[in-house]
């Protein structure tokens, strides 16, 4: 019996999209957009956790019902638990690239494999490979 569907319901798309790795923000989801992020570089380890700040990826996830469209912003992860668009340092570039784009390709293949969907990327989202 094939998973594949032309029209996969939210939670089967919740399940699949949880089963790529731990970057879906489940609560800040819902049916037509799915939200992810990395925290993928720590800014000053030295920081106590709770006042630790990271570099990394978001993405909006939008999904029309036949295809997804991906658009991805680059910033800091501040401690107070918000993302802010700001200009990530060189010295961090090629983690948070290593990153997304394997985030990327798990994503893109397993919508492809599982739901026979496809993903583009937005004009506005941030280039990465």
């Amino acid at each position: 019996m094939s998973d594949k569907s032309s029209n996969p319901t939210h939670y089967r798309l919740i399940t699949a999209l949880k089963a790529v790795g731990p970057y879906l923000r489940e609560p800040l989801s819902n049916e037509k957009n799915y939200h992810f992020d990395c925290l993928s570089v720590c800014v000053d380890d030295k920081q106590s956790p709770e006042d630790r700040e990271f570099w990394g990826w978001w993405l909006d996830l939008s999904f029309n019902g036949k295809s997804f469209e991906a658009r991805y912003h680059l910033g800091l992860y501040n401690q107070v638990g918000e993302w802010v668009n700001e200009n990530v340092p060189a010295s961090a570039i090629q983690e948070i690239n290593r990153t997304q784009e394997a985030f990327h390709n798990k994503l893109v293949n397993m919508l492809d494999e599982k739901f026979s969907l496809s993903v583009s990327i937005h004009e506005e989202s941030v280039e990465f490979v």
